[in-house]
C-alpha cells in the first residue's frame, strides 16, 4: 500500500529536542519508515495504552535504544504523532 504522509506539530517539537545524533537515527530509519512504517526491520508494534487513551490504534516504531516514532494511521495517511524515549508512551 502506497502512503501519504504528516506530521503533527508535537512531532515537530519532540523531534527538534532530539540531540544531533539521535535525529540522525532517526534521518535513517525514515527512509525506511516512508517505504512501508510496517517493514520487519522496524519493530513495528501497537501501543495499547496510547491506543486506549487515543480511542484509535498507536503505532510505535524503534529507532534506537530507547528511541521510538509514535504514529496512528488516518486512512491512507500516516501520522506521525511525537519522537522520544519510552516515555512517549505515558501519552
Amino acid at each position: 500500500m502506497k502512503y501519504r504522509y504528516r506530521a503533527a506539530e508535537r512531532f515537530w517539537t519532540s523531534f527538534y529536542r532530539l540531540s544531533p545524533a539521535q535525529k540522525e537515527s532517526a534521518r535513517r530509519v525514515w527512509s525506511i519508515f516512508k517505504e512501508d512504517p510496517f517493514d520487519p526491520r522496524l519493530r513495528t508494534h501497537k501501543i495499547q495504552r496510547l491506543s486506549a487513551n487515543y480511542g484509535r490504534t498507536i503505532y510505535a516504531v524503534e529507532i534506537e535504544g530507547d528511541l521510538r516514532l509514535a504514529f496512528c494511521l488516518e486512512g491512507e495517511t500516516v501520522v506521525s504523532l511525537i519522537i522520544g524515549t519510552h516515555g512517549i508512551y505515558k501519552g
